[in-house]
């Protein structure tokens, strides 16, 4: 089993090894197109599936990333919303599902790395969604980088 999963990985832009065999890269889309700016755009998940119910058993992965769509409002044929997805009208509960299936899936004491965007979602209300503080974390501009750690858990 590989020890990291990625549960959005789209067409994994801040991987620096888009192949890294460490991986198990998933997203709900395979998408092959071209861009209005005639950059190709290409989603090719080694798994089909959602972030809401992660096809893995309980504490199966040392690391977990977990950058979902951030964006509310994007136009259906935007390219916005062709590159990083959509969150649908359910989004609050969808990001809290996808959250405490990213723990579900981590291994007592394995990290969460999380990735959010302040475009149309202020990270505030997400962190209240969540109800977990994270460790640590990094800003740049709008994006957050925030890094969590799985507790011990009960029945170990």
């Amino acid at each position: 089993m590989k020890p990291i999963i990625d549960v959005c990985c789209g067409s994994r832009m801040f991987w620096f090894d888009r192949k890294n065999p460490k991986v198990v890269f998933m997203d709900n889309r395979t998408v092959e197109q071209t861009l209005c700016d005639g950059r190709k755009l290409e989603i090719k998940p080694d798994v089909v599936g959602d972030f809401r119910h992660i096809p893995y058993q309980d504490n199966t992965f040392y690391l977990v990333v977990f950058d979902p769509p951030h964006l509310v409002r994007a136009g259906k044929k935007s390219w916005i919303a062709a590159k990083y997805g959509k969150l649908g009208p359910d989004w609050r509960a969808d990001l809290k599902a996808g959250f405490d299936e990213c723990l579900r899936v981590l291994k007592p004491y394995g990290t969460l790395v999380f990735k959010w965007n302040e475009e149309q979602v202020k990270l505030s209300e997400i962190l209240h969604i969540f109800g977990v503080r994270p460790l640590f974390g990094h800003q740049r501009g709008k994006t957050h980088f925030l890094v969590f750690m799985k507790q011990e858990s009960k029945n170990a």
